[in-house]
């Protein structure tokens, strides 16, 4: 199921919704230009690990169909281009992936000498590729996931994982998203999650719009929520896992993984198989994105701040990974592997 994050246009450029608007307005971009997506990913107009992979994917699919017709279509260009989207985020792997894939397959095509048009149509044809796995990998996600949650469960979910920020249903959204489909009367808490309120804004406006009872409360109410026993169980989403299960997500995660332990209730992560980084033995090696601290202090004068916008999760306190080939227990090392062989 495709949705309304992101589009292609008549013409074959980018039609992305701008969510640093939400959710007081719905207002579409129309991107012509890898520059274009550039902006967009770091301004957040665009998000989500799966998502951001997608739109840079079909970033470079549009301005090659531009540059076909003008002698623009180089490796020197795809590489360049490539490597500017892939540096715009650090932490998301699925970003760097999709870019990859992408850059593998125009510069296959160049190699054959094929015509610059048909190169275009192949860039164009992966980029949708992209989107259509990602997208079953959502439902699959979903599938998976509802079978750990109880009826009439109290889910708390942190960040946005929904369509906002995927190709699909979602990934942790995805799971409630099912589970609300087939019946389980759940009731969702979502963090607000600091700095930018992607909880307050954008979680609340998907679990609206999808006709889920749900509360947002501040990310510092989460641990006397559950001390109060009105938590059942916490899914979040992924930005990369670590070959060994630690996984990054949005900052505020690993305190509710620790919160979750400490009064017994399950911690859930759901992601799709292109958030897994073999290539890291563990979360230490995870990079960071630093974002400005104007987002948390504003204007103050004088006023300095630290602003991670992701943190690392160690493996010990994910009760499961869901994938779409089902939930992953420890120990992670090994089950990551079998999934992705």
């Amino acid at each position: 199921m495709h949705t309304d994050a992101i589009g292609w246009g008549p013409s074959g450029w980018v039609r992305v919704l701008d969510q640093t608007l939400l959710p007081g307005e719905v207002r579409y971009l129309e991107l012509h230009t890898v520059d274009g997506m550039v902006e967009a990913i770091r301004a957040l107009r665009v998000r989500g690990a799966p998502l951001i992979g997608i739109a840079a994917a079909m970033a470079l699919a549009a301005e090659a169909e531009q540059r076909a017709s003008v002698a623009g279509l180089t490796p020197a260009w795809l590489d360049a281009a490539a490597g500017r989207l892939a540096s715009t985020r650090p932490t998301a792997v699925n970003l760097g992936w999709a870019v990859e894939r992408m850059r593998r397959v125009g510069q296959g095509a160049l190699a054959r000498v094929e015509l610059p048009a048909r190169v275009a149509e192949h860039l164009h044809a992966e980029a949708q590729a992209i989107w259509d796995e990602d997208a079953a990998m959502c439902d699959g996600i979903g599938r998976a996931g509802v079978t750990v949650v109880p009826d009439g469960a109290s889910v708390l979910t942190h960040c946005n994982t929904g369509v906002l920020a995927t190709g699909g249903i979602g990934t942790a959204f995805g799971v409630i998203y099912t589970a609300h489909r087939e019946g389980k009367g759940l009731d969702v808490i979502a963090c607000e999650t600091r700095p930018l309120g992607q909880g307050d804004r954008l979680t609340s406006w998907e679990l609206e719009r999808a006709g889920i009872p749900h509360r947002v409360i501040v990310d510092g109410a989460a641990g006397w929520l559950m001390a109060q026993g009105e938590v059942d169980l916490v899914i979040t989403g992924a930005d990369r896992i670590a070959a060994n299960g630690d996984v990054a997500n949005k900052i505020g995660t690993y305190g509710l993984a620790v919160l979750a332990q400490a009064h017994g209730i399950p911690f859930y992560v759901a992601a799709p198989r292109t958030t897994f980084d073999r290539s890291l033995a563990s979360g230490d090696l995870i990079p960071i994105e630093q974002r400005a601290g104007a987002e948390i202090v504003g204007p103050l004068p004088g006023v300095s701040a630290y602003n991670p916008a992701f943190d690392v999760t160690p493996a010990e306190v994910v009760t499961g990974i869901i994938t779409d080939k089902g939930v992953l227990r420890p120990p992670y090392a090994a089950a990551i592997k079998r999934l992705l062989d």
